[in-house]
């Protein structure tokens, strides 16, 4: 039996099946889990690198239309 670590749902997997670097999904909060251990096995939340893909504020833009109103 298989537990999700964020909802503590069981996920239909079979444990023998899984191996180390695997990742799944739970089914019931739609977390993405990565398999870091399996003897004993062990799960974690798959780290959302969203939040370093974010570009900063593009400030050129706003540095032309001062120069336009001038």
């Amino acid at each position: 039996m298989v537990i999700c670590p964020v909802c503590d749902a069981e996920i239909d997997v079979e444990e023998d099946e899984l191996e180390e670097a695997d990742t799944l999904s739970c089914d019931e909060c739609g977390a993405d889990l990565h398999v870091v251990s399996v003897d004993p096995l062990d799960l974690e939340p798959v780290e959302d690198d969203d939040d370093d893909d974010e570009e900063a504020p593009d400030f050129e833009d706003e540095d032309e239309e001062d120069e336009k109103w001038k």
